[in-house]
């Protein structure tokens, strides 16, 4: 019994340091747990939030990245064709300026063939006049010479 006592005693002198203990405890969870309790959810929400702000903007980044990209691919195939149709452009006009300048110089070359068929018929002509007179000429000298005296013969005698 006295070990009862004892425990009695021990429990009546402990008491008040549980009830202290138990008041500072409810102190405690009322005016320190709770609140940061309170705080972690607000901030875990908070955080939870942004992050699903953010994985947004970085879908809606993306997105705008990929429209810019198809867009400047768009404009560059646009620039492509531009320059394709102007080089096309440019080289019609060359084409078109190598075939007049072509012609031309085949209209000169015609005309050069022509005047030097015409030289050289105008040349043959004036040289079949001038060999006919230069043939005249020589036969008449040849006709007016006198014929050379030739030796008599050896065996002649």
């Amino acid at each position: 019994m006295e070990l009862l006592k004892q425990i009695g005693e021990f429990v009546l002198q402990a008491l008040p340091t549980v009830i202290l203990v138990f008041l500072f405890y409810r102190f405690l969870r009322a005016n320190l747990f709770q609140p940061l309790e309170k705080v972690m959810v607000d901030r875990s929400a908070r955080i939870e939030g942004a992050r699903r702000e953010s994985e947004a903007i970085q879908a809606a980044a993306q997105e705008k990245l990929r429209a810019y990209q198809d867009a400047q691919k768009r404009a560059r195939a646009e620039a492509y064709v531009e320059q394709e149709a102007a080089r096309r452009v440019v080289l019609g006009e060359k084409a078109s300026m190598l075939r007049e300048s072509r012609n031309r110089a085949n209209d000169k070359i015609r005309a050069a063939k022509e005047a030097i068929a015409q030289d050289i018929a105008t040349a043959r002509a004036q040289l079949k006049h001038e060999s006919q007179a230069l043939g005249a000429e020589i036969a008449r000298k040849i006709l007016n010479r006198r014929p050379p005296v030739s030796p008599p013969a050896k065996g002649a005698q």
